[in-house]
């Protein structure tokens, strides 16, 4: 489903979040407490938004891997970093199973990309494993709005808006029907904060985005 949907996948991200998933992202980067010459990992990378945000952070003395399970997804993220000059390191990944050693990176990202992986806990898990000790673990995801208009609206736009306009960009209004069933499967932003503590991170704490539809998480490795 991802492979079909990997050449629309930023343009229908610009579409659904109105432009906004920069700027998310961006508040990601700065909650890892990256510095220059520092190693990141983002998992579940897709296009590479999250990784390519990420090295601006590091600069040309750091360095980021990003590892996806979708190869076609991989391949765009591969043409846009030939395209932007950012040398992000791109490799086919499983997140339960990050081939890596126990403390090497020096904070790790996932963005939009856990809900769609059943073991959540063991995703976690893997992240703070490979994250040495004081380094930061985020989590960036779509959650269900607690707070209204934004929990009427949230039912609107994503039951019945975001499935058409995927049908008319790309032909994958299944992927995109796929979304909403997605994010009512994954535990709410107080359920992940726990999950995440219980996979060994600590401090963790988040933070509610765009009127409750967007959590961002963090937690020390």
């Amino acid at each position: 489903m991802f492979g079909g949907i990997a050449r629309r996948y930023d343009l229908m991200n610009t579409i659904m979040t109105a432009g906004m998933h920069h700027r998310w992202r961006r508040l990601g980067v700065r909650l890892t407490g990256l510095r220059p010459g520092d190693s990141a990992l983002d998992v579940c990378c897709g296009t590479g938004d999250f990784a390519f945000t990420l090295i601006e952070t590091v600069g040309p003395m750091g360095s980021v891997t990003g590892i996806d399970f979708s190869r076609r997804m991989l391949e765009v993220a591969r043409e846009k970093s030939r395209s932007n000059g950012k040398p992000v390191d791109f490799r086919w990944g499983d997140a339960n199973a990050i081939e890596f050693d126990d403390d090497y990176f020096d904070a790790a990202t996932v963005g939009f990309g856990v809900r769609n992986i059943k073991d959540t806990g063991g995703v976690f898990s893997e992240m703070a494993r490979v994250v040495k000790p004081g380094g930061r673990v985020v989590c960036l995801e779509i959650t269900q709005p607690s707070r209204e208009p934004f929990k009427s609206f949230y039912g609107v736009w994503f039951d019945r808006l975001v499935p058409t306009v995927g049908r008319l960009v790309g032909k994958h209004d299944s992927a995109y029907t796929y979304l909403p069933s997605s994010v009512r499967r994954f535990p709410p932003a107080p359920a992940l904060k726990t999950i995440m503590e219980e996979a060994g991170l600590k401090d963790v704490g988040y933070r509610l985005l765009a009127g409750s539809i967007i959590a961002i998480h963090w937690g020390t490795a």
